[in-house]
C-alpha cells in the first residue's frame, strides 16, 4: 500500500470510497499527472478486413480519438495541442503519453518502438499507456513494452474486455471471445506489465446478473485497473442505427449509478479505477445526454456509495 494511503479495508482511499487512478498518480509522483491522447494512425483488424471491415458497433470513424488529435498527423504536435487544452496545467504537471485511437499494438515491433519513442521524447512525460485489443498482443509487443518499465515510469496496457459474455461480444461485433481476453490478461500480467481492462455497462440483453459476473471475473484475474464506460451512442456508428430503429435500450441515469455502485462493491480492493464513465464530444453524442455531465455522474456515484455505507470491495468474496 502506498505510504500515507488510508487502509482500503476500511473503505477509504485518499478519502474516496474507491481506489481512484488520479489520486494514486498524484500521491506517487507528487504532482498533477494528465494523459495526452494520441492518434498514431494505427489500424484495426476489425476494420482492415483481417477480421471484418465493419468495426465494433460502438466505434466511430475516429476510433475514439480525442478532439485534440484531430487533423494533426505529428505525434508531438498532438501532445502539445492536448497540453494547451488543459486549463489548470502548470510547471509541476507531468504527463502520460496515451495511445488511445484504434489498436495501438497492431504493427511490427520496430514500428511500435519508433512511435512510442517519439511520444516519450516529449517534455515532462513520465508514462506510457497503450490501448489495444486482446487479440493483437504478440509476444514481441510484450517484450518491447517491458523495455520501458522503470520504478518512476507509469506503464499500462489497456485491453478492451467490454464484457465476459460471448453473446455480448458478438453483439458488439468484437471478433473475439472472452477466452482470448482472459488469456491475454494473464500473459501480459505474468510479464509484469499492469493491465487495465475496459468494461461497458448497459450492453443490450445483458442482465444485472451478467454485469455482476463480469465484476467477479475481473476480480479473479491479475487485473490492475478498470475503465468503466456507459453504453453511449456515437454519431455514424452501427449503434446509432440500432438506436434510431428502437432496437436497443440505454441505461437511465439512476440505473447506471445503481449498477456501477453494485459493480464497484464486488471489485477487488486493490484494482485502480481509471474512469467511471465514457467521454464524448457533445457534437457527436446521440445518447444518453446525461453522459455529458461527468462531474454530476461522479458525485452521484460517490453519494450513492456513501448512502449505502459501502465501498470498493465491500462484497468482494
Amino acid at each position: 500500500m502506498p505510504q500515507g494511503e488510508e487502509d482500503p479495508r476500511q473503505g477509504s482511499w485518499y478519502g474516496k470510497p474507491y481506489y481512484f487512478f488520479g489520486d494514486y498518480l498524484r500521491h506517487k509522483y507528487k504532482a498533477r499527472v494528465l494523459k495526452l491522447p494520441i492518434n498514431a494512425g494505427f489500424s484495426c483488424p476489425n476494420r482492415d478486413g483481417t477480421i471484418s471491415h465493419e468495426g465494433c458497433v460502438f466505434c466511430s470513424e475516429d476510433g475514439s480519438a480525442s478532439p485534440t488529435a484531430a487533423d494533426i498527423s505529428d505525434i508531438r504536435e498532438q501532445m502539445l495541442n492536448a497540453k494547451r487544452s488543459f486549463r489548470r496545467a502548470d510547471s509541476a504537471t507531468r504527463y502520460i503519453a496515451y495511445f488511445q485511437a484504434f489498436t495501438n499494438t497492431y504493427a511490427p515491433p520496430e514500428e511500435l518502438k519508433r512511435i512510442y519513442d517519439t511520444a516519450l521524447s516529449a517534455e515532462d512525460v513520465i508514462g506510457l499507456m497503450i490501448a489495444t485489443r486482446p487479440d493483437c498482443i504478440s509476444d514481441e509487443a510484450i517484450s518491447l513494452l517491458k523495455e520501458y518499465q522503470g520504478e518512476n515510469f507509469e506503464l499500462w496496457l489497456e485491453i478492451g474486455m467490454q464484457s465476459i459474455h460471448d453473446k455480448s461480444l458478438r453483439y458488439l461485433n468484437r471478433g473475439h471471445t472472452h477466452i482470448t481476453t482472459r488469456d491475454s490478461i494473464i500473459r501480459v500480467a505474468e510479464s509484469g506489465i499492469p493491465v487495465c481492462v475496459h468494461v461497458i455497462l448497459g450492453i443490450p440483453d445483458e442482465s444485472w446478473s451478467d454485469m455482476m459476473q463480469t465484476a467477479e471475473e475481473i476480480s479473479s484475474l491479475p487485473v490492475s485497473g478498470v475503465k468503466f464506460h456507459h453504453l453511449h451512442v456515437i454519431q455514424g456508428t452501427a449503434l446509432e442505427t440500432h438506436y434510431r430503429e428502437n432496437r436497443i435500450p440505454i441505461l437511465p441515469f439512476k440505473e447506471y449509478i445503481s449498477t456501477i455502485c453494485d459493480f464497484i462493491e464486488r471489485l477487488r480492493p486493490d484494482i485502480l479505477i481509471h474512469r467511471l464513465l465514457g467521454d464524448r464530444d457533445e457534437r457527436t453524442l446521440i445518447a444518453p445526454q446525461w453522459g455529458l455531465h461527468k462531474g454530476t455522474v461522479i458525485k452521484a456515484i460517490e453519494d450513492e456509495l456513501a448512502r449505502r455505507g459501502t465501498f470498493q470491495g465491500f462484497l468482494y468474496n
